[in-house]
């Protein structure tokens, strides 16, 4: 059985070297994310993601926030760590632009008491859809030829980025997507054997 899904999800990888050397325009990227999101699966059709595309300076910004921060917690440690880590985030900095991905909190809680008997279930729903999300932004970019990773330097930086671009109290920051032209490959990976994952029954 072909699939046309399949190759793309083989496609997209963690990508670290990145650049600012991508010709899809700002507006067709926002368009991207905005009809992916769209239609991105979440239980009750809650559509709780929620998400805010860096450019520029913005972009610039938030990293700067994550290594103010970084650099904070951190100040005790060697010299060569401090660097190590200074490396890394020039890294993310160096791409084109960031999604953030956030959970609208608000709609999670309206859920809860809407439906008391799921009220427990209703946070990890709300991961899930996160997650849903950000796999189909990460799997579209890809198709686009357009590099990407997946960074958590949330709780940390959560409040500053809210003040810096002014975000509703209620978005929850769940994960920091950088993006940009591919300027290196991801390297080999390896994988469990896929009979011990997958069962099938008659």
């Amino acid at each position: 059985m072909n699939s046309q899904l399949t190759p793309l999800l083989e496609k997209r990888r963690s990508i670290y070297a990145l650049s600012k050397n991508v010709t899809t325009s700002k507006n067709e990227l926002t368009q991207l994310v905005k009809d992916t999101i769209k239609h991105s699966p979440s239980a009750f059709n809650s559509q709780s993601t929620r998400a805010a595309i860096l450019f520029d300076q913005s972009h610039d910004k938030l990293w700067d926030i994550v290594w103010d921060h970084l650099k904070s917690v951190n100040a005790d440690a060697p010299q060569e760590a401090l660097e190590a880590t200074k490396a890394k985030i020039d890294g993310f900095k160096a791409a084109y632009g960031t999604i953030l991905f956030f959970e609208d909190q608000d709609t999670v809680h309206q859920l809860e008491e809407q439906f008391p008997l799921y009220a427990d279930n209703f946070q990890p729903w709300s991961e899930q859809a996160n997650g849903a999300a950000s796999m189909n932004v990460w799997t579209s970019l890809a198709e686009q030829g357009i590099g990407a990773s997946l960074q958590h330097y949330n709780p940390l930086i959560d409040e500053d980025v809210k003040k810096a671009f002014h975000l509703p109290k209620s978005w929850r920051l769940r994960s920091q997507m950088p993006f940009g032209a591919i300027e290196a490959a991801a390297g080999d990976k390896s994988f469990l054997p896929i009979d011990n994952r997958v069962l099938s029954f008659d």
